[in-house]
């Protein structure tokens, strides 16, 4: 049923206005023309959902976003940068051309009076090509620095995945609390109306309704809040990847058959040492600057060869009247093959730019390898407390599925004795809703246990899905292995 923006059935309006009217007044054109226009206007206020898994939302992500976008034309920049670096062997060519005007005019010699033009067009051609070390260092150091610029793209795509799986599986518990919201509301409802009926029957104090209503309004707010921060988080993650902002999405629920594998902790702060995205581009930086100064060196310790041919030819005529094209117009005036090797001397004093400029580098490197040890230190300690707290996760999911099964039996047994006439109807939705608190507490749980795990992958540098994907391991054994 196609309805209008205040909520009514256009047809049922249109068939409302048809009748005596209209048949007395002729086609009912005007009406058809409303109805049209409803009909194209409904699809622009009307925004679909789109059902989206995790995966779906990565590869989107990964497609789309502008962050990782402007990442990988940086790494392209970088390649094509390495794909020419053989274009420092290419020598230098100038080419120039002068035209000229003697202040006084003059002849060949005073017993041959031939005078000699004023006005002369000269031309100059140099080739030039300086050879170093350095030229060979430098071709290694863009090469090196491609690769950094792949780490850093790799990382800030690993990065992404990170925070979008972990921003999907976040929506995911906010909308479950939401409904266990919205049911705790009803709850609440229900006991009002309760109360109403009692102190109308003159069963309760009018206390206690007021007590009630109090409660249930009082959760108001809260639902706002909750529904607002999830619209928010869903905008946010429409524009994370490259959707518009009011994209409603359809999210995939979680199933509850969360595995707890076993881990050890030397093998994955082993991995993490080398593959953590964060420590991999502190090492490639370090390389790239050691190249950097080796590099230097080259350019300030060593000789340089420096190959150079110029020429000039010059115009013997005048060039205003003589034909530029004639017999013996342009001679040589001068010109050479120059063969050049030559060697600074400033780096040789301590105190010089360049040696201080080497000096700077060598600090840069000790401050980027003290960073690095702090990095695989701090990674040592984040891996233990990761596993620590996926440890802590499993035996708290293991205490709360004892406790839905406590939750499950109550229910089961309220919902008996309602049967049998002992209870009334509200002590069943109590149990009920009681019984949802418990499984919710046990799903959240599940999402953080899954929402570490992905951030294991990450620091370890593994593909995402290889834990927090695992299923069929079993769930009660322990998950710390090695810890000492």
């Amino acid at each position: 049923m196609i309805q209008s923006l205040y909520g009514r059935d256009v047809f049922s309006d249109t068939n409302r206005s048809s009748g005596a009217g209209l048949r007395n007044q002729g086609p009912p054109i005007p009406a058809v023309i409303l109805a049209v226009c409803f009909l194209w206007s409904v699809p622009l206020f009307s925004q679909e959902v789109r059902t989206i898994s995790p995966k779906e939302a990565v590869d989107l992500a990964i497609q789309s976003n502008l962050g990782l976008e402007s990442s990988r034309v940086s790494t392209t920049t970088k390649k094509r940068k390495v794909d020419t670096a053989w274009n420092v062997f290419i020598p230098t060519v100038e080419i120039g051309g002068s035209l000229m005007r003697s202040n006084v005019a003059s002849t060949v010699s005073p017993l041959s009076p031939v005078p000699i033009p004023q006005w002369h067009v000269a031309g100059s051609l140099q080739i030039a090509l300086n050879l170093n070390f350095a030229l060979f260092e430098g071709m290694r150091n863009l090469q090196l620095e491609y690769e950094s610029g792949l780490i850093s793209y790799e990382k800030a795509k690993a990065q992404l995945e990170r925070d979008v799986r972990k921003s999907y599986y976040q929506m995911l518990l906010v909308q479950e609390n939401i409904t266990l919201l919205k049911e705790n509301f009803a709850a609440a409802e229900r006991r009002v109306e309760m109360a109403r009926a009692n102190y109308r029957a003159g069963l309760a104090p009018e206390l206690t309704l007021l007590q009630a209503q109090v409660t249930m309004e009082n959760m108001k707010p809260t639902i706002d809040q909750a529904e607002n921060g999830l619209k928010v988080s869903m905008a946010q993650f429409a524009m994370t990847l490259g959707l518009p902002y009011n994209t409603q999405f359809a999210l995939i629920p979680l199933v509850d058959d969360t595995a707890f594998i076993p881990l050890d902790v030397a093998d994955l702060i082993s991995r993490a040492a080398s593959g953590k995205p964060e420590i991999q581009e502190l090492r490639q930086s370090i390389l790239s600057l050691e190249s950097a100064r080796k590099r230097t060196f080259y350019q300030i310790y060593t000789p340089t060869l420096s190959l150079s041919w110029n020429a000039d030819p010059t115009f013997q005529g005048d060039p205003w009247k003589d034909s530029w094209f004639m017999e013996d117009g342009w001679k040589q005036q001068s010109g050479m093959f120059r063969l050049t090797l030559g060697f600074r001397l400033n780096g040789l004093l301590p105190f010089s730019t360049e040696a201080q400029g080497l000096k700077d580098i060598d600090d840069t490197l000790s401050d980027l390898n003290i960073k690095l040890a702090q990095a695989i230190r701090g990674t040592e300690v984040e891996i233990y407390n990761t596993i620590l707290s996926l440890e802590q996760t499993r035996v708290t999911v293991e205490a709360q599925r004892l406790t839905v099964d406590m939750a499950e039996r109550s229910y089961r047994l309220t919902e008996q004795a309602y049967r049998a006439g002992l209870n009334d109807l509200l002590e069943v939705q109590n149990a009920e809703l009681e019984l949802r608190k418990a499984r919710l507490g046990v799903l959240e749980q599940q999402f953080n246990y899954l929402k570490s795990l992905i951030d294991l992958e990450y620091a370890i540098g593994a593909p995402f899905g290889t834990m927090s994907n695992t299923r069929g391991n079993s769930s009660s054994g322990n998950t710390m292995e090695n810890t000492k």
